[in-house]
């Protein structure tokens, strides 16, 4: 087992180094959509009875992001920025009633070869994202620690004018969040709460003259 995992990881290392260089290239995308928060983030506690949870009856909202990455053939490496506004419907949430999620991610990107007029494409990576909010019907601010989560997400490259490509794409993002409310809550509380969501998106993205995979 050992050996194969060795051999497979030179032979993917060897792909790349050796890749032509008119498929590898950097590309820039700006992207803007809707955010659907899922599990415990969507559900009020107070309504089923629990008064534990903070992070919660988070709706529908919308927001934007920019990607940049190096494609190299096939592989590609990728990082992220992600500004989302949750709307809330409890009586945890301010008169706002907001949510406020940013963070960035990186990660790797696959690209399925042999398509030219479209590049269908799958990632996944490591996210640092951070919420901030209101609680209450006052102007408490409720804020979270920066901790690791993670998101998976696929789309489709539609080249469009040379070099730009027309990008859908869906995320799925899950994190754990420890949340700080003045007034009602410590700062050392350890309340792992999660806040995912999954996000569909609509972007564009801008790749160098050399980016033959998305030509």
């Amino acid at each position: 087992m050992k050996s194969f995992l060795r051999t497979s990881a030179i032979l993917v290392a060897s792909g790349i180094a050796f890749t032509p260089l008119h498929a590898q290239g950097i590309y820039v995308g700006l992207r803007g959509g809707a955010g659907i928060p899922t599990g415990s983030f969507n559900e009020n506690s107070t309504s089923s009875g629990s008064s534990t949870a903070v992070l919660d009856a988070a709706k529908t909202g919308f927001g934007y992001g920019l990607d940049a990455g190096l494609q190299m053939g096939m592989l590609g490496v990728y990082g992220g920025f992600d500004h989302i506004n949750f709307d809330c419907e409890s009586t945890s949430c301010n008169t706002e009633g907001k949510y406020r999620l940013q963070g960035l991610a990186v990660g790797l990107k696959l690209i399925a070869p042999g398509m030219s007029a479209f590049h269908p494409w799958v990632k996944g990576g490591v996210t640092f994202n951070e919420l901030q909010g209101g609680y209450g019907t006052g102007h408490t601010e409720l804020t979270t620690d920066r901790k690791p989560g993670f998101e998976i997400g696929a789309g489709i490259d539609i080249p469009l004018l040379g070099l730009i490509n027309f990008t859908p794409q869906a995320r799925y993002v899950g994190q754990n969040f420890n949340y700080k409310v003045p007034g009602v809550t410590s700062t050392t509380t350890a309340d792992n709460q999660g806040v995912n969501y999954i996000t569909f998106d609509l972007g564009l993205t801008v790749h160098n003259p050399l980016s033959g995979l998305h030509r």
